[in-house]
């Protein structure tokens, strides 16, 4: 898959309750689980924007935003 031009991965920890589904399906391992029990962003660099967190995250927590906007 291409990289494609990724601005952020925002995480909302108020919807988060940390089930790791969402760093399981992270093929560049971009995702983490925190002290807190939730997700969070360790190498944001390394996303290639294939949204799979995002698309399975049961709380919809996750959003992934591009520079290009091209969704």
């Amino acid at each position: 898959m291409a990289k494609r031009n990724v601005d952020n991965v925002i995480i909302n920890k108020a919807w988060c309750k940390g089930c790791g589904i969402c760093v399981h399906f992270c093929p560049k391992k971009v995702l983490e689980m925190g002290k807190d029990g939730k997700a969070v962003v360790v190498r944001l660099q390394d996303c290639i924007g294939c949204r799979l967190c995002e698309l399975r995250c049961p709380d919809f927590a996750i959003q992934v935003t591009f520079k290009d906007k091209e969704e």
